[in-house]
C-alpha cells in the first residue's frame, strides 16, 4: 500500500477563477500580486526579505507553470525552471462559497452545493432574538462589537472595555461566519470555548458554516495579541468525505492543525495541534514518520491566511511563502516508495486586494513522489480531483465527485 501527505496552504490563490467577478475578485491573484510587489520592491522589509519572490523547490514541482495556466502569465521576477519534476495543474472551485470549509470539503471531494447563510453588512450584523438568547443562557451581560470586522482592529478598538464589562467582542467577516474574541485570562478561554459551542448550537438554523473562538492576551490595545489556542466550530460537511472514506476502509487520518475543526472531528483519527508555521511543519514531518501504510497526513498551513492574507501583509506573506519553500527538502528525504504529496490551497486571499476578505481564485495542485512521472494536468474543474486522486492512490472507491488525475 501507499501513503498521502496532503498540504494546504491557507489562502494560497493563483488567481484566474472564471467566476471571480461575481464575488467582486475579477482580477485577484494572490501568488501573481505578491510576486509583482516583490519585483518592484515593494515588498522588502529590513530584517525578514527583500528582492524578487524566491520559490525554487515549488518552481522545480510545476508552480510557475500553474500560475500560467491559471492566470495566463508567469508570475513576475521570478525564474522558470527548464525541467519540472512533479505532477502539476491548477483548480477551479465549483462550492459556491469562498470560505475555509468549502475549500477543504471540495479538496477531499465533497463540494457544496448549497447557499451559506450570511450577516447583513449594513447596521447590527446579528439577529437579535439570537444575540439575546445567546447573553441569556451563557449568562454574560451583552456583546460588544455586532459587526463586520477586521479581527486584530477590533480587538485593538474594544478589548479594553471587554476585559472592563466582560462583554465578549462578536463579529464577523464576508464569510459564514461568527467569530467571538475574548481575553484568556480576564474572560477565561473554557469560558469562551463554552460561549462558542452555544453560540453553534444556536446558529444552526441560520446556516451559518463556523464560529470561531479568537482567544487573546495584553492588558491594552498596544499589548494585545491572539494566541494559539483559537478553536473553530463547524458544521458537518453534507455528505460523507475521503476522511470519512479512509476512516470506513480502515486507514488512519491525521489532522495536522486546524484540520480536525475545520470538518467538525469526523474522519478524523488522530489531531495534531501546532501553533504556527513552521511548529506545523514540524509536526506534520512527525507524523509523516509515524503514518503507515495506507494513511493520510492532513496539515492546513494557516499563517499565509490568518496572519499576512487577512491583514494584507504583503512581505509577510512572501516571507512566509519562502520559508515554507525551503522547508520541502525536509519534506522530500522523509518519503518512501509508494508516497504521494499534494500542496494545495483552499482558495484565495490576494494582500494587495480591496478589503480583507477572502477572494475568489483558482488554487495550485502539486503532487509528487518516488516513482511519480513528471507532467501537466491542466486546470481541473473541481478540487474534488485532489480527493479523488488521493483515493485512487490509497486504493479505496471512488466517490461521488471529482476525477482523479493519476
Amino acid at each position: 500500500m501507499a501513503r498521502a501527505f496532503l498540504f494546504a496552504l491557507d489562502s494560497f490563490g493563483v488567481g484566474g477563477a472564471p467566476d471571480a467577478a461575481a464575488y467582486g475578485d475579477e482580477g485577484a491573484d494572490t501568488l501573481g500580486h505578491i510576486a509583482e510587489f516583490c519585483a518592484a520592491g515593494a515588498a522588502d522589509r529590513a530584517g525578514l526579505r527583500e528582492g524578487p519572490l524566491s520559490l525554487p523547490n515549488m518552481s522545480e514541482l510545476g508552480l510557475m507553470h500553474i500560475a500560467r495556466s491559471a492566470s495566463g502569465r508567469f508570475p513576475a521576477g521570478m525564474p522558470v525552471p527548464e525541467k519540472v519534476y512533479g505532477i502539476y495543474g491548477a483548480a477551479t472551485e465549483i462550492s459556491r462559497g469562498k470560505d475555509t470549509p468549502s475549500g477543504h470539503w471540495e479538496i477531499a471531494g465533497t463540494p457544496v452545493s448549497f447557499d451559506w447563510g450570511y450577516f447583513p453588512i449594513e447596521g447590527d450584523a446579528f439577529p437579535a432574538e439570537f444575540i439575546e438568547t445567546l447573553c441569556r443562557e451563557a449568562d454574560v451581560p451583552g456583546i460588544l462589537g455586532n459587526c463586520h470586522a477586521s479581527g486584530t482592529e477590533i480587538i485593538a478598538r474594544l478589548g479594553e472595555e471587554h476585559i472592563r464589562t466582560g462583554k465578549p467582542i462578536c463579529y464577523t467577516s464576508s464569510d459564514s461566519v461568527f467569530q467571538v474574541a475574548a481575553h484568556e485570562v480576564h474572560f477565561g478561554l473554557d469560558r469562551l470555548l463554552a460561549f462558542c459551542r452555544l453560540a453553534r448550537g444556536l446558529l444552526d438554523p441560520y446556516n451559518i458554516g463556523r464560529v470561531i473562538a479568537r482567544p487573546f492576551i495584553g492588558q491594552s490595545a498596544s499589548t494585545f495579541q491572539r494566541t494559539g489556542n483559537r478553536r473553530d466550530f463547524s458544521v458537518l460537511p453534507p455528505e460523507p468525505t475521503l476522511l470519512d472514506r479512509l476512516i470506513e476502509h480502515g486507514r488512519h487520518v491525521h489532522a495536522v492543525g486546524k484540520i480536525g475543526d475545520i470538518f467538525a472531528h469526523q474522519g478524523i483519527s488522530r489531531v495534531i495541534k501546532a501553533n504556527g508555521n513552521e511548529a506545523l511543519m514540524d509536526a506534520s514531518l512527525s507524523a509523516i514518520d509515524e503514518a503507515e501504510d495506507g494513511d493520510l497526513v492532513f496539515t492546513n498551513f494557516v499563517d499565509f491566511d490568518m496572519i499576512y492574507g487577512h491583514r494584507r501583509d504583503v512581505p509577510g506573506y512572501a516571507a512566509a511563502l519562502e520559508a515554507f519553500d525551503a522547508r520541502l527538502p525536509e519534506v522530500h528525504k522523509k518519503l518512501k516508495p509508494g508516497d504521494l504529496v499534494v500542496l494545495t490551497a483552499d482558495h484565495g486571499c490576494d494582500p494587495t486586494w480591496r478589503g480583507t476578505d477572502h477572494t475568489r481564485e483558482r488554487v495550485p495542485v502539486i503532487a509528487y513522489g518516488p516513482g511519480i512521472r513528471s507532467r501537466s494536468i491542466g486546470v481541473r474543474r473541481s478540487y474534488a480531483d485532489i480527493g479523488e486522486s488521493i483515493a485512487r492512490h490509497l486504493g479505496i472507491p471512488a466517490g461521488s465527485h471529482g476525477r482523479s488525475f493519476l
